[in-house]
């Protein structure tokens, strides 16, 4: 076969776009074997690859080769950064652990440095590594990097990383000793009645769900007040649900159902329990009447309480807002929430790959708004503030402190 370099030139700018790696090996393989002698520097120099590459081409075309849809030789490829690097991957990870936001334990981690900040940090350390690469690495170690527009929380505390430092040591010293702790947090309040829901789900053809045009609050059924507990070790929640408001009582009222139903089942041998908890709303390290409440339930209990706050504006790292809440909207999305029941049923039934297990149930009570804690109430209370951020860090011992 006689052909001129500009020929074989034209050939493969001709096919090569428009074929796989295997293919292309396969055509400049046989090109060159049928070229002859010289074949396999002529077909490397029109091709625009190795001569090593068309010389291995070139021999599995003449040994024989299979249809298949395998485009790389068993075993062919680059070997893994990982691989070529040993070491690599626990350094990636001793970086980002001191600023993993939330509960370590928890099967989603997050972490505030950026991919670039980590690969440079790398270098430095002597590995060979791209901010591409790091991104990578963070998912195969179970981490994920928060998109640009969630990262700007406005104002932040100048003691924010220090506060999650805190908040893992402390969770990680609950596990080490095999006590309990657990996340705790409101989910939005949801209208009960024939309302849309957001999303949607499979019906006949021209068979929808029929909802109300307007989304005027019923004032019969009112809205649902959804507040949640999460056993971070074993996965499990419990949510109560609650028709009144949202205050310190009925937060504490939901924490005591599942320590009673759930938690002590447990946790038989439990003396102390770990709260994680927003630093806003019922729970907030501000409400006077959560401390209060806190301190009538370690009365009963016997548990000696201690609560870590997330630092203000990070309620998105609370892990039961991931690790529940966001499975809860997802099962019920596109169903209206007709009634209470409804809305427990579906609570219930939310599962997880990883096992989540949720029981729920109606909280019947009534919880008054605007009640009032005195100072002298106040610090009457078995309240010891730590050291570090003792507003935001405390413990609530079971007997009176003397």
């Amino acid at each position: 076969m006689e052909a001129t370099s500009e020929e074989l030139v034209w050939y493969f700018e001709t096919v090569l776009p428009h074929v796989n790696e295997r293919q292309r090996r396969v055509i400049v393989g046989a090109t060159a074997s049928l070229l002859g002698r010289g074949g396999k520097t002529a077909v490397a120099e029109a091709a625009g690859m190795s001569r090593n590459t068309v010389i291995r081409a070139t021999s599995e075309v003449e040994e024989g080769v299979e249809v298949s849809d395998r485009q790389r030789v068993v075993g062919g490829g680059d070997k893994p950064a990982i691989d070529k690097q040993p070491g690599l991957l626990v350094a990636l990870d001793e970086l980002v652990h001191p600023s993993t936001r939330g509960n370590p334990m928890s099967m989603a981690r997050w972490t505030s440095k950026s991919t670039y900040e980590l690969a440079d940090e790398l270098v430095r350390q002597g590995y060979s590594v791209s901010a591409e690469l790091v991104r990578r690495l963070l998912h195969q170690l179970g981490y994920s990097l928060q998109a640009p527009s969630k990262q700007k929380e406005g104002t932040q505390s100048p003691d924010r990383d220090a506060q999650f430092n805190y908040l893992n040591d402390t969770a990680v010293g609950f596990a080490k000793d095999g006590q309990p702790a657990i996340s705790c947090h409101t989910k939005k309040k949801e209208l009960v009645g024939e309302f849309s829901n957001g999303g949607a789900e499979w019906h006949p053809v021209g068979e929808p769900t029929r909802t109300k045009t307007h989304d005027f609050i019923d004032k019969e059924l009112g809205r649902a007040v959804p507040y949640g507990v999460y056993d971070i070790e074993n996965d499990e929640c419990w949510v109560s649900v609650g028709d009144t408001a949202d205050t310190g009582g009925f937060a504490v009222e939901a924490a005591r159902r599942w320590w009673y139903s759930m938690g002590q089942l447990r946790f038989p041998d439990a003396h102390k329990l770990l709260i994680t908890a927003d630093a806003g709303g019922s729970n907030s390290h501000r409400v006077k009447l959560w401390k209060v409440e806190l301190a009538k339930f370690a009365q009963e209990s016997g548990l000696e309480i201690t609560v870590c706050h997330y630092p203000p504006g990070t309620s998105k790292w609370n892990k039961i807002e991931h690790r529940m809440f966001s499975f809860i909207s997802m099962n019920w999305r596109g169903r209206p929430l007709v009634s209470y029941r409804t809305i427990i049923e579906l609570i219930s039934a939310t599962t997880t790959k990883s096992g989540l297990n949720i029981k729920a149930e109606r909280d019947w009570n009534y919880y008054e708004t605007g009640v009032q804690v005195s100072k002298a109430e106040l610090a009457a209370l078995p309240l010891f503030r730590h050291e570090f951020h003792g507003d935001w860090n405390y413990t609530v011992h079971p007997q009176p402190l003397k």
